[in-house]
């Protein structure tokens, strides 16, 4: 992983998560780990709550001082490393931060991330983390502190050494190591061409080039009859409250568990995949920054659900940065009304069956979703001129703008778009976003 000097450039961190073979022994301890680690975290919900009442301070050092006396009486918890322990007394902290930071900024109840709760017995699944002192990588083996010895399936080789490690178990009952690496940049040879990108339901998503568009790939719709067979069976042996499973309400609810698992993993696949190839094929990129949480109360939440809008959406920004492409968050706002060849805008919403876009101005006519895709590259000050649309002019110069084309920020949005999130450190400029192939700093 250099680059075409054969330097390499960092750029934040990222996780590379691998299948763990865990033997009876190995997975003994394990489970042995995570009880002393459950039990850390319900005695920080306990102190927490106590000092609140109280109107004491109940923060990081005070629950390592706690930890501290609990393990000097207690060799039951003194069996076990101090390194996980330590670490969800971290982890709890940083829940109990965020809870108070939101409740103090004021947010609606729904936005609030809550106060950390209790983890149960039955209904939490073990999660173990692992600074650089607490584990080491020996013979392709995972060796945790407390002689714990884990073989790791290396599907691929980690591209620096890692500075920490996450152990866990699914909803399946299978381990996974998630290592922490630093992150390198794969910068690609420039293209000098420019995509617009416009996310839909009928498509997922819709380009200003034809080869580029992502079809609706229906991974859940295609599995619903296997999935509804599995869910029957569950409904058949449901027990009665107070009651115990049966083995064939286990068996069936596992095998909905691992339907589930499949589906979500054919969806970041094909995401994956078309946001490599958008990314090699082109050097700057104008996506819509869609929230598709607003269509789970709306009619076309099954099928938006199965599009896997956001999951896509993450991966072509993952894939940006990565390989050093330069890409624009676009806010989403009439998007559909502006006319992408003369900038105006129609003075009513369109209906989405409407596929065909009609300006009343210039009377220039593109399908509706296409032309939302050139009005992100408008918005984004990039060149509109793409596979379904070719420039009076002639072809598109790499930088140049299409003359035909209004300049962005001509009052088409009137409130400047802020975006800021922790996963895509998001630089905010104007009425637009841009990200870099490094993460740019916070603003």
């Amino acid at each position: 992983m250099t680059t075409a000097k054969g330097q390499s450039e960092r750029t934040g961190q990222v996780r590379y998560t691998y299948r763990l073979r865990v033997s009876s022994t190995a997975r003994a301890a394990l489970e042995s780990q995570w009880v002393r680690c459950r039990w850390v975290w319900n005695e920080c919900c306990a102190r927490s709550m106590k000092a609140h009442s109280q109107g004491e301070a109940c923060g990081p050092g005070e629950l390592d001082k706690m930890l501290t006396r609990a393990r000097s009486a207690s060799p039951w918890l003194r069996a076990g490393s101090s390194v996980p322990q330590q670490q969800i007394i971290r982890d709890f902290a940083t829940s109990r931060a965020k809870a108070l930071k939101d409740i103090r900024a004021g947010l609606p109840q729904r936005q609030r991330a809550g106060m950390p709760k209790y983890k149960k017995k039955h209904a939490a699944d073990p999660s173990l983390n692992y600074t650089r002192r607490g584990f080491r990588l020996k013979d392709g083996r995972l060796h945790l502190a407390g002689g714990i010895v884990l073989t790791v399936v290396w599907s691929r080789a980690l591209p620096t050494l890692p500075s920490s490690v996450r152990v866990y178990q699914d909803g399946l009952g299978d381990w996974y190591a998630s290592f922490v690496v630093t992150a390198i940049s794969e910068p690609l040879p420039t293209t000098g061409r420019d995509i617009g990108i416009d996310w839909g339901v009928r498509e997922t998503a819709t380009t200003t080039s034809d080869c580029h568009d992502l079809q609706h790939a229906q991974h859940g719709k295609n599995a619903s009859r296997r999935l509804a067979h599995y869910q029957r069976m569950m409904a058949r042996r449901r027990p009665a409250k107070g009651q115990r499973a049966s083995k064939g309400y286990r068996e069936a609810q596992k095998q909905t568990a691992k339907l589930h698992k499949k589906i979500t993993r054919q969806r970041e696949d094909t995401g994956r995949k078309w946001a490599k190839k958008v990314v090699v094929d082109h050097d700057r990129l104008a996506v819509e920054d869609f929230r598709p949480k607003f269509l789970a109360r709306t009619t076309m939440a099954r099928k938006a659900a199965d599009a896997a809008i956001g999951a896509t959406k993450r991966s072509l920004i993952h894939m940006a940065r990565k390989h050093g492409r330069e890409l624009h968050l676009v806010h989403p706002a009439h998007t559909t009304m502006d006319c992408a060849q003369c900038g105006a805008r129609t003075k009513h919403a369109l209906p989405l069956s409407m596929r065909t876009y009609t300006c009343t101005a210039c009377g220039a006519e593109s399908p509706r979703d296409k032309n939302s895709a050139r009005v992100m590259l408008v918005r984004a000050g990039l060149n509109p001129a793409g596979a379904d649309r070719v420039s009076a002019a002639g072809p598109p110069v790499p930088g140049q703008r299409d003359p035909g084309i209004p300049p962005p920020g001509d009052g088409r949005i009137q409130k400047p778009y802020s975006f800021q999130r922790r996963s895509t450190r998001a630089a905010v400029s104007g009425s637009e976003t841009t990200i870099c192939g490094q993460p740019p700093s916070r603003v």
